[in-house]
């Protein structure tokens, strides 16, 4: 049973942000102070992605654990009143999600999802600085850089070591 009448719940609700949400907020500052310039709800891609990196050719979601149905996340249960709308509202946004994911990797970007609990204080920095090292991956991948990596190959020997005597 809910504790509100329906018209306070309904303030409630029609108070909860769509756009420049905190988590949102978070990554968009960081981005901003490493030097990354994006788009912020480009309405031109499917789902109107919270970033777009076009040098990168990668968009970023940042998704509220509640509404976009975060599974084994201790931030998403569903409300105890009114459980079929609420099943019904999260599994028709997990599903909106997902076709727009798909249609976005059909059309060559790399889609990025960021979940609202990967920004919590206690594991922000680390996953934010994974975030610098995938995005620096995929604008090397973009532009066709191959990264170098060293051959194994056994040293050769140095003039001044002593030479090998074979058959004796």
């Amino acid at each position: 049973m809910d504790v509100m009448t329906k018209e306070q719940r309904h303030d409630c609700m029609a108070r909860i942000k769509g756009k420049n949400t905190k988590p949102e907020m978070i990554v968009r500052r960081f981005l901003w102070s490493h030097g990354f310039r994006y788009r912020i709800n480009y309405s031109r891609l499917p789902g109107r992605p919270d970033l777009v990196l076009p040098k990168y050719r990668a968009v970023i979601m940042v998704n509220g654990c509640f509404w976009h149905g975060h599974d084994g996340c201790v931030y998403y249960r569903l409300p105890k009143s009114n459980v079929d709308y609420w099943r019904t509202k999260i599994e028709n946004n997990k599903a909106r999600d997902m076709r727009d994911r798909e249609a976005l990797a059909k059309m060559g970007w790399n889609v990025i999802q960021i979940w609202e609990c990967q920004l919590l204080p206690k594991n922000r920095d680390a996953y934010l600085e994974g975030l610098l090292s995938l995005l620096d991956g995929l604008f090397l991948e973009a532009h066709g850089v191959k990264r170098y990596v060293e051959p194994e190959v056994e040293p050769l020997p140095y003039a001044a070591d002593e030479e090998e005597t074979y058959g004796k």
